[in-house]
């Protein structure tokens, strides 16, 4: 199997998501001075709610729902072959950084629109490795509620209900960039909307959402992590 066909399946898009998810979870706990509470990225802490209120604690339950679905998905794709190499593994980060300069310029007119984006009330007191930590965390967290469950889930859907691979792709691919714009400025959190603001985010998810379907969730968490790591320490300009 090569190299485009293997980094596509679940088995990479778990062993990608891993060092996202330790340099994280490190991270945010060193930003936050050992508290699992305080600054985090929005859709970690709907995730983490979630489990919480079906009366698991949120941390050890994301912990032991990493290890379950790596050992499922280990499980399964044994019988496909599919190998395991860190050459791959690297290509996985090294592709994703070209795309997320590509994704820079083809998407952000300007780095002052994305730094509008830090998930908080007042970015201006947030530090630079707690803008890094959350750059991670974005990447991995909103591409697994955006990506994974939202659009993945929309496509599988739409490709039951319709004979169209390809409209499902297209349905399934605006509907969830319209969705992850609409929802940054949901709640008390949520920042003023404006129409520049709107179609840059919509831009910007429909790019991931396209990286997403076409190359799997692995390539898309790095490309979103790492972009968000160059604009906040203005590698992109």
């Amino acid at each position: 199997m090569d190299y485009l066909k293997a980094t596509r399946t679940a088995t990479y898009g778990f062993l990608s998501a891993i060092p996202l998810f330790l340099i994280y979870e490190i991270s945010i706990l060193l930003v936050n001075h050992g508290s699992p509470a305080g600054v985090r990225v929005g859709a970690d802490v709907w995730m983490k709610q979630i489990l919480t209120a079906i009366g698991a604690p949120g941390m050890i339950a994301v912990g032991v729902a990493v290890l379950a679905i790596g050992v499922a998905v280990f499980v399964k794709d044994r019988g496909r072959k599919i190998p395991v190499r860190a050459s791959y593994l690297a290509g996985v980060v090294g592709e994703s950084a070209l795309y997320a300069v590509v994704v820079a310029f083809l998407v952000s007119s300007t780095v002052s629109v994305l730094l509008a984006m830090v998930p908080q009330s007042n970015p201006g007191q947030i530090g630079l490795f707690a803008k890094l930590s959350l750059s991670v965390g974005a990447g991995l967290y909103e591409e697994l509620v955006f990506r994974v469950i939202l659009v993945g889930g929309m496509f599988w859907l739409l490709q039951r209900l319709s004979d169209s691979r390809r409209a499902a792709y297209i349905v399934a691919a605006v509907t969830g960039a319209l969705l992850f714009s609409a929802v940054h400025y949901i709640g008390v959190f949520g920042d003023p909307f404006t129409i520049g603001s709107f179609l840059f985010r919509f831009m910007f998810g429909l790019a991931m959402n396209v990286i997403f379907l076409v190359r799997g969730f692995g390539v898309a968490a790095w490309t979103h992590a790492l972009y968000d790591v160059m604009v906040v320490t203005h590698l992109l300009g």
